[in-house]
């Protein structure tokens, strides 16, 4: 057995099963030995921020790391917005990495570069395997590392003769520690904070916004009247009837500033205070009062259900009566596209336990009080800002949980960073509702100028936030990567395409046309 081959053994020994690849020279010893290897999905993507993307939309609804296989440096290069987003997310990815040989180093081939240096910002752990020997313990510790905690990247660089040369086996699994509580201190200041006067906020994200835990805050919102919210973006959000709803933070500052006016106290679940995504003249970075205080319950690493249910006891909020979301879908509208009526459409239409992979930055900014009441569905966001992963992540969502309905919102700008995931989606036989806003523009830019205080814009400035002339035809680019694909042109259009798209299986793409 090879270094490659004791690799790939060693990961599904730990319960990786999936590899989203992009693969180049050094790596072929590790395609190899995926062919001698049962219990290992191979996934090829065309891109390398579209193979990131799936990974992190994979980890994000598997709760278990995905792999990933990039080529030298610019491969991770390629892939590292979509690494943002995901350690943003805290979600678990082992990301493989091939180099040259140890002794081609020293050679400066065109292809020579700092691996390590290039994956430090966007992985928790880096490791380059000495010799083959190593490779086995260093990918047992890989996988270790990536399910730590709530999440984190892990990123092993294999060397081409590491990956060829004699290994001595298979690693067994490491065991991973037990994710912390609060200590008993913490628990009892913070319950006096939910029993004192003035509105006290329970700032939230990560496990924590998953039904369980959502349910056992609503006993505590019950028995204290506190309010409850979520940062902007989240990596995993279970929400919908039947479960407890909570506010999200908006993104515009002014609106956030106004929800977060009256707050006194601000406990924090794995969340940081909250802040404005950009600084703006004239406004503020931290977003809450100055005379708020501050509390921290639990960091994103401790074991948010043990943390609340020790809230829970310290309160005796056991008996309390959650105010559960009943079921409340909106009408669908009829005449023009708007944001509000594409909502009502897909809060209406969606399937029970869909899966809603969002970046529609712009258009969909309005979307979550047309979702609330809707069939119980997961909501991920775009968590690090970094835009090109709502076409990949969707993709990874459907390979992660093949026996549900995928939803991705996307604008039109975004889609183009990464509309290669279309191609995968069509291989693979993902099934994705892909809703495309097509605005020929970047909305969000223009809004931003203004927000900077840019005003009186020439035609150089808007040409760099306009995406027509060519205008992009997002039906026939679908067709040519394989997947079905229908235009919208106003809001009857719509409504009948989605409820076809998600009544029958496989990919499939909407072109909304917004103007």
């Amino acid at each position: 057995m090879n270094g490659a081959e004791s690799l790939v053994r060693t990961l599904v020994k730990s319960d990786v099963d999936i590899c989203f690849t992009n693969p180049g020279t050094s790596e072929m010893h590790f395609v190899a030995a995926l062919d001698h290897v049962d219990g290992m999905r191979c996934v090829l993507g065309l891109f390398e921020g579209v193979v990131t993307g799936m990974a992190d939309g994979y980890g994000r609804m598997a709760d278990k790391p995905a792999s990933t296989l990039l080529h030298l440096g610019p491969g991770l290069g390629n892939g590292i917005a979509n690494l943002h987003n995901a350690k943003k997310a805290h979600t678990p990815i082992v990301n493989i990495v091939g180099d040259h040989a140890t002794y081609h180093i020293e050679h400066d081939a065109p292809l020579t570069s700092d691996i390590e240096g290039i994956a430090a910002p966007v992985s928790d752990w880096v490791r380059t395997s000495k010799t083959a020997k190593d490779v086995a313990e260093d990918g047992a510790q890989a996988v270790a590392s990536a399910r730590m905690g709530a999440g984190r990247i892990a990123t092993l660089i294999l060397p081409a003769n590491t990956a060829w040369d004699i290994a001595e086996g298979v690693a067994n699994p490491v065991k991973i520690p037990n994710r912390s509580n609060a200590s008993d201190d913490v628990i009892r200041n913070i319950a006096a904070a939910l029993k004192s006067d003035g509105e006290t906020l329970i700032h939230m994200t990560g496990r924590v916004l998953r039904q369980d835990t959502l349910e056992m805050l609503g006993k505590i919102q019950a028995k204290t009247g506190c309010r409850l919210s979520c940062v902007t973006a989240n990596g995993r959000w279970q929400r919908g009837a039947g479960r407890v709803t909570i506010e999200r933070i908006e993104y515009p500052v002014d609106i956030a500033l106004k929800q977060l006016s009256s707050v006194k106290d601000i406990i924090l679940m794995g969340a940081k205070v909250p802040v404005a995504f950009f600084a703006y003249p004239g406004k503020p970075s931290v977003l809450i009062p100055d005379d708020c205080n501050v509390h921290e319950l639990a960091g994103i690493d401790h074991d948010h259900v043990a943390v609340i249910e020790a809230l829970v006891d310290e309160l005796d909020a056991h008996s309390a009566k959650p105010k559960i979301q009943q079921l409340l879908r909106p009408e669908l509208m009829t005449g023009k596209l708007t944001p509000d009526s594409i909502a009502s459409a897909i809060g209406n239409l969606m399937p029970e336990n869909a899966i809603i992979a969002d970046e529609s930055v712009t258009t969909g900014r309005g979307f979550s009080p047309f979702t609330l009441g809707s069939k119980p569905h997961d909501w991920l966001s775009v968590t690090g800002g970094s835009i090109g992963l709502g076409l990949p992540f969707a993709t990874g969502a459907a390979l992660a949980c093949p026996d549900r309905k995928v939803i991705c919102t996307e604008g039109d700008g975004s889609g183009m960073y990464t509309l290669q995931a279309l191609w995968t989606q069509a291989r693979e036989g993902c099934d994705v509702v892909n809703i495309i806003f097509n605005n020929g523009t970047y909305a969000i830019l223009k809004g931003e100028l203004e927000n900077v205080g840019v005003r009186n814009s020439g035609r150089k400035a808007l040409d760099m936030l306009e995406i027509g002339r060519p205008n992009i035809d997002w039906c026939l680019l679908a067709k040519g990567l394989g997947v079905p694909a229908t235009r919208a042109s106003d809001a009857n259009e719509f409504n009948s395409q989605l409820a076809r798209a998600i009544s029958i299986p496989g990919p499939h793409l909407i072109e909304v046309m917004l103007y």
